[in-house]
């Protein structure tokens, strides 16, 4: 648990000197865009006048400042919202390391409530969290895979921040749907302002085309495979999830398949029957050796 973290905390102060390196001249490139984009407006296909794009500017602003209280309090909730993620990471490593530390006796304690009936609950457990732990190292896997590509994606396009990036899209990629929408705008947003719109719309086109790859190929085969599912049942158990409870339906929807498919069986499984308890038969005494007739005294044969 220790490597992780300093894995982890390593990674985060990396990518956040490279941030802080590359983040003034991402100001200048996106102000360097800002200005090409109104050029094009002006003496582009729509011919706006100057008047007009002031007026939409001061029509935004005026719409910001109506909605201030509106915004502060969102922001204020957004706040809480942080502080609660916070506290929960606190609880999850405090509760991890005793996990990690006293596992067996805790789940030994938790099956003395069951009495006889403990064996099963106790394959049915076990079961659980080998399905699970499989789950998490696929998706684990996919998350990386998508990761890697987006950033080399934007390595290879020139877009700074491109390593915040990659890593962004690998958090985010934890999250169906809303995870990726959100960590592709930010990501389509500094290539529109490094890059211009060109390479804004080839980058939306890659991230489109991969993100079905991921959707359609990558997690059915991947995280299927390891919990022996058919992709088929992967693909129907998230839309099933997603219409059922909406996004958070969808995460959780595979998982929880996965651990009722396999642990509900072992719950109705008849013990094994054991074997006798009594003592073992011993085993027949040997027969005496034959004594040797010296020579010269045969026994006497009777009529």
């Amino acid at each position: 648990m220790l490597v992780a973290l300093a894995v982890l905390s390593g990674t985060g102060w990396i990518i956040g000197v490279r941030a802080n390196a590359e983040f003034p001249g991402l100001v200048t490139q996106v102000r360097q865009t800002a200005k090409t984009v109104e050029d094009w407006l002006y003496t582009g296909p729509l011919h706006l006048e100057p008047i007009q794009l002031s007026r939409w500017v001061d029509e935004i602003a005026k719409f910001v400042t109506e909605r201030q209280q509106q915004i502060t309090s969102t922001v204020l909730a957004g706040t809480v919202v942080v502080i609660e993620v916070l506290a929960s990471i606190v609880l999850l490593l405090f509760v991890t390391f005793f996990l990690l530390k006293d596992g067996d006796r805790i789940w030994s304690w938790f099956l003395k409530g069951f009495g006889p009936r403990a064996p099963r609950v106790d394959r049915a457990g076990r079961t659980a969290w080998a399905t699970l732990s499989h789950y998490v190292q696929g998706t684990v896997a996919v998350a990386a895979v998508h990761g890697v590509l987006m950033g080399l994606v934007l390595a290879v396009m020139g877009v700074p921040l491109w390593a915040a990036l990659a890593v962004l899209i690998f958090l985010a990629s934890f999250i169906p749907i809303v995870g990726i929408l959100f960590a592709g705008a930010v990501a389509t947003l500094v290539t529109l302002g490094a890059k211009g719109p060109i390479y804004a719309l080839i980058f939306i086109g890659i991230l489109i085309v991969e993100q079905q790859l991921e959707n359609h190929v990558l997690q059915p085969l991947i995280v299927g495979r390891v919990l022996h599912f058919h992709p088929l049942a992967i693909i129907l158990v998230l839309a099933v999830g997603g219409i059922l409870a909406g996004i958070a339906g969808a995460v959780v929807a595979v998982p929880i398949t996965a651990v009722l498919y396999r642990a509900v069986p072992e719950l109705f499984k008849d013990d094994p029957i054991p074997l006798p308890a009594g003592p073992a038969p011993e085993p027949p005494a040997p027969e005496p050796p034959a004594q040797a007739v010296p020579p010269g005294k045969e026994p006497e044969q009777k009529d």
